[in-house]
């Protein structure tokens, strides 16, 4: 079996690194061959996280690269594409794919299809409101994240919705119990992009922090300024993020409830879970699903919610590390590659079968 496979951005990019290129070294051992087109390099990615704006005449080659590949299409079993083939145009390629008889899976990850119907300008909202609704209707398969995602390609029409969670190989998470902080440990873990999230509790953060035994470790934020609190700042690397990870004594993922983050996989929430971190998360999508209030962490809404939350762990070794195996063995049980990757080459082989 021969796949084309479409993703958005190259290692760089979280979904791209994590809903597809970590599973195909297990697809090609169970006979599936991957070949990889990413529209846009880590170049376009660096730039966005430095807050330089990527015009449209900056996406002219990739797109031209991307219109060559899909002649070639007819070479492949099967094509696997990360959201849609062509931001910010219509879904007339994929439509065309449909017509010719071109099988292709389409995966989600995020609420992509609110940039388009949420977006501020009415005329975008007019021409691309529908296009993700399009390009799952034309799907053999939509492959979504979370329920959210799955209710939407179901109302859009798609012929097939199947679920696949955001998961972690455990062959990379391991549990660190040599933890010896002398400070104890606030850590987040994501982009720039990201990074906002962290404001929506800064009072609390602040509350916290106030006697100077606490500090906030974050990873891949970038710069970020939050009044005087105690925050180290990280880079982030596929090859350090599990050390750097190892070294929190509890994560956070806070978000507002709005359509975007109802999108949200709570990946962070995952990764801290695998290190068998204890977590703390607002109750938003479906990081509902993944804490088990008091089981394996916190859910917080308020500023007082997660000041409780937050002192309640820093004063209980114990208590964070009774919550932090219960995450752990979530993990192990629902959200590893050990576990989804098999199910991953059945859905691939399934739509071949149809």
């Amino acid at each position: 079996m021969k796949i084309l496979l479409l993703t958005r951005y190259e290692r760089l990019g979280a979904s791209s690194r994590i809903r597809f290129y970590q599973y195909i070294s297990y697809l090609k051992v169970h006979g599936i061959d991957v070949i990889v087109s990413p529209l846009l390099g880590d170049d376009y990615l660096h730039s966005l996280y430095s807050g330089r704006v990527s015009h449209l005449s900056a996406r002219i080659g990739p797109y031209l690269r991307r219109s060559v590949e899909l002649l070639k299409a007819r070479r492949f079993d099967l094509l696997w594409i990360e959201k849609e083939l062509f931001p910010w145009f219509p879904a007339w390629a994929e439509m065309i794919l449909a017509r010719l008889g071109i099988p292709y899976i389409v995966d989600y990850d995020d609420a992509i299809f609110h940039r388009y119907d949420a977006h501020s300008k009415m005329l975008i909202r007019k021409l691309l409101g529908n296009k993700i609704d399009a390009v799952m209707r034309h799907a053999a398969l939509v492959i979504a994240g979370n329920e959210y995602l799955m209710e939407r390609a179901k109302k859009a029409g798609a012929k097939r919705v199947e679920y696949l969670p955001t998961v972690v190989d455990l062959e990379r998470y391991h549990i660190n119990r040599q933890n010896d902080n002398k400070v104890f440990s606030i850590g987040w873990i994501g982009s720039p992009i990201t990074a906002k999230y962290i404001y929506h509790i800064s009072e609390a953060l602040a509350e916290v922090c106030k006697d100077r035994k606490v500090r906030l470790i974050l990873v891949g934020s970038g710069q970020i300024s939050l009044d005087d609190l105690p925050i180290e700042i990280r880079s982030w690397s596929e090859e350090t993020e599990v050390n750097d990870l190892q070294g929190f004594d509890v994560g956070i993922m806070p978000l507002p409830d709005s359509p975007w983050e109802q999108g949200k996989c709570g990946y962070k929430i995952i990764q801290y879970m695998a290190c068998a971190l204890p977590v703390v998360a607002s109750p938003v999508g479906i990081n509902k699903k993944l804490v088990q209030d008091g089981v394996n962490g916190f859910l917080a809404s308020t500023k007082e919610e997660w000041i409780f939350a937050l002192n309640t762990l820093k004063d209980n070794h114990s208590l964070r590390e009774k919550i932090g195996l219960a995450g752990r063995n979530k993990v192990e049980s629902e959200y590893c590659i050990q576990v989804t990757a098999p199910r991953l080459v059945s859905l691939l082989k399934s739509v071949m079968s149809d």
